[in-house]
């Protein structure tokens, strides 16, 4: 989907507050800090993640809202341990039965080279096109080691909050943000 099309689709969530105007790189580096130290503190299997990915994407909130159509929108940073190398913006819309709002946050663990120049070369990353990935729930972190961390890329979902009910087919866009000092 284009990214011009994913705009038009995703403009309804322009009128929820908080998600009308975009984050400047201050603030999104600091709520990507704070994002990243609630996960460890509650995941703390992303932790020994974070200890061996080259690079982390961090979406601090996304907001998701939808009644029939749908679509998110949030702003993150791309960190290489403390320092902040990039700011994207990641954009879904959907549709299908679905209706509610909610905000969440998510960490995409960049587990080497080739899934950070995949992120900077391509014009837009679909999650599920391009470097192998794994969204990583309960079950999995329980059984992640050094040894079994074999796929490009990592994904954590986090701090869920809202309501969001329904089914829907989705597809989700990662493109480069040059935010506001």
């Amino acid at each position: 989907m284009s990214t011009r099309r994913m705009l038009l689709l995703s403009a309804p969530l322009a009128a929820l507050p908080g998600v009308a105007r975009a984050a400047t790189a201050a603030e999104i580096d600091r709520d990507a800090t704070a994002a990243l130290a609630r996960l460890y503190r509650a995941k703390p299997q992303a932790r020994a993640l974070g200890e061996k990915a080259v690079a982390i994407l961090i979406f601090p909130e996304v907001t998701k809202a939808g009644l029939m159509i749908g679509g998110e929108i949030g702003y993150g940073a791309l960190r290489r341990g403390d320092k902040t190398v990039g700011y994207y913006r990641t954009q879904a819309v959907s549709y299908g039965l679905q209706a509610g709002a909610q905000k969440f946050s998510y960490a995409l663990f960049l587990m080497n080279e080739e899934a950070v120049r995949w992120l900077d070369r391509s014009d837009g990353w679909e999650i599920g096109s391009g470097p192998s990935f794994v969204m990583v729930d309960e079950a999995y972190a329980a059984r992640m080691s050094s040894t079994t961390l074999t796929q490009d890329v990592y994904g954590i979902v986090f701090g869920q909050s809202g309501l969001m009910a329904g089914i829907g087919l989705q597809g989700s866009k990662i493109t480069r943000y040059r935010p506001s000092r």
